[in-house]
């Protein structure tokens, strides 16, 4: 069975951090990687964007690899 290729995001990412709730002023550790960050993410977590769509892509992969494992696909 040949698995088909993952989809990939768009070049502006996945998520939508334009409004200015995902803006702090307050730099703070991100979640992911430990660097400091003024964006937060919907829960008003300190992450990347870039760090949050690269958990979600992780997540999502492994979800799949799991379900393949599993005989679903």
């Amino acid at each position: 069975m040949t698995r088909r290729p993952r989809p990939q995001p768009p070049p502006s990412g996945l998520l939508d951090w334009t409004s200015s709730t995902h803006w702090s002023r307050t730099p703070r550790p991100c979640r992911y990687c430990d660097q400091p960050t003024q964006l937060r993410n919907s829960k008003r977590s300190p992450a990347h964007k870039t760090c949050a769509e690269a958990a979600l892509q992780q997540q999502a992969a492994d979800a799949a690899d799991a379900y393949h494992q599993d005989g679903q696909l």
